[in-house]
């Protein structure tokens, strides 16, 4: 009697040792599969901080293209309406080609909806100074555009900060 308990006591520890050693393999091949999906799919702590910086340089650039920014910081001292617009075209042109390589590590609308600021961004700043003689002063320009972005509604810059904000959380 003595002996057929001391075998089943064997037998449970046994047991209990074997699920044990079943539980810590099934965690094992878990964590494996969760890293190899991980690597499959491009989810990882580097690839998530360089989408995130592609959001904040885009969201720098969608605030520095605002018409009210890129007028502030144009100096237009003494040129006329013509020679402003070139630099503020310029202006506007360097800042989006400076980003271009950050349109990798985000949406395709998301792009787009940058495109779509520098583009509508430029067709203002070009109808603003066709409104205007060519050899007026720079001010002139300057003040129209103020006017038009005075507008709430006028800018492209908000929305696209707001569709940078949203997306940056959900990667969050």
């Amino acid at each position: 009697m003595i002996l057929l308990e001391v075998v089943v006591q064997d037998i449970q520890i046994a047991v209990m040792f074997v699920f044990f050693i079943a539980i810590a393999w099934l965690l094992a091949e878990f964590k494996g599969m969760k890293d190899e999906f991980r690597e499959r799919f491009g989810i990882n702590n580097e690839t998530i901080k360089l989408k995130l910086q592609a959001y904040e340089r885009l969201s720098v650039f969608a605030e520095r293209s605002s018409l009210k920014n890129l007028v502030t910081r144009t100096p237009f001292g003494h040129l006329n309406v013509v020679d402003f617009q070139l630099s503020l075209l310029d202006t506007l042109r360097s800042e989006y080609e400076y980003n271009i390589s950050q349109q990798i590590y985000v949406s395709p609308e998301m792009w787009k909806a940058i495109n779509n600021l520098k583009d509508q961004n430029i067709f203002i700043i070009n109808h603003l100074a066709a409104s205007l003689a060519p050899d007026a002063p720079a001010i002139e320009l300057s003040r129209r555009l103020l006017e038009y972005a005075a507008n709430p509604n006028a800018e492209l810059s908000p929305i696209v900060l707001d569709a940078l904000q949203y997306e940056a959380k959900k990667i969050l």
